[in-house]
């Protein structure tokens, strides 16, 4: 064992219980708690995805896809978002992303990310959500009415793209901190709940008040909105649907983090919103 590693370890019993196990995990590279890694191969490319199952095999079960933001890992997103702590009855798939060319930030394509647009790559990412579900309904029974797709950054407007691509598949997307990059006439109306920041210096907030206003359009929204909820630094605003497809808006101070409180948002949200 490497000194370092082992001063660590040393200090372990210092620790309190939950720190402990972060610490383990990541020396150890273990898979957070209560997941396991799981393997596939996609057009010939080893893929990978934490996964979180309940523990009633038969009880047909909703899913929720979570994809990480460029430059980010599952395991960051697992711990980060602690969406299974707001989640505890759905099967959680946490995506591993590849190397991936992002115009913003990674212009070389150095780090890990998601497909820009459909086609783009092969639809790669695609292909893995697919591969991903046909597996699980294979396994266990699926509740088909309750899957979902939601993100951050790259993982949001990919989520966006997964809407494009299998909107017959989705019963509801999240987005945090991401926007709309196709144009919403190409899409068919799902219920959408979408966390920005106000100082974002990335995705700029004008670019999010456009995906709002596409979607509401899109969707036959109301275009004035009432209280949906307050959660942790979130202000959340309903905007109802003719369609049965309403559009939250969870808005913050900050600029382009996962906030406190968007999971437990988007885990009520998508539990109101079953596909029709």
């Amino acid at each position: 064992m490497r000194p370092l590693a082992y001063l660590l370890f040393s200090l372990l019993g210092a620790i309190q219980a939950p720190a402990q196990g972060k610490l383990r995990e990541l020396l150890t590279g273990r898979p957070p708690e209560g997941f396991t890694e799981r393997t596939w191969t996609v057009d010939g490319v080893k893929r990978t995805a934490l996964i979180r199952v309940p523990a009633d095999p038969k009880a047909p079960a909703p899913v929720v896809f979570c994809w990480h933001g460029h430059g980010g890992n599952s395991a960051q997103a697992v711990r980060g978002w602690a969406f299974d702590k707001a989640d505890p009855t759905s099967i959680l798939i946490y995506p591993q992303g590849l190397p991936t060319v992002s115009p913003l930030v990674d212009k070389e394509g150095r780090y890990s990310g998601w497909q820009s647009a459909v086609g783009d790559g092969g639809d790669r990412d695609i292909k893995l959500f697919d591969t991903i579900l046909a597996d699980l309904k294979k396994e266990r029974s699926v509740d088909e009415r309750r899957i979902y797709s939601m993100g951050h950054s790259n993982g949001a407007a990919f989520s966006y793209i997964l809407w494009q691509a299998r909107p017959d598949v989705l019963a509801a997307v999240g987005s945090v901190a991401g926007s709309l990059t196709i144009k919403a006439r190409d899409l068919k109306p799902l219920p959408v709940i979408h966390v920005a920041g106000e100082n974002d210096p990335l995705v700029k907030f004008a670019w999010q008040q456009a995906t709002f206003a596409a979607v509401r359009r899109f969707n036959g929204c109301t275009d004035e909105g009432k209280p949906y909820a307050k959660e942790g630094v979130l202000e959340a605003t309903l905007f109802t649907s003719s369609k049965g497809t309403p559009l939250v808006t969870a808005i913050h101070h900050g600029g382009h983090e996962y906030p406190k409180g968007s999971s437990e948002l988007i885990a009520r949200f998508f539990k109101e919103n079953p596909r029709k």
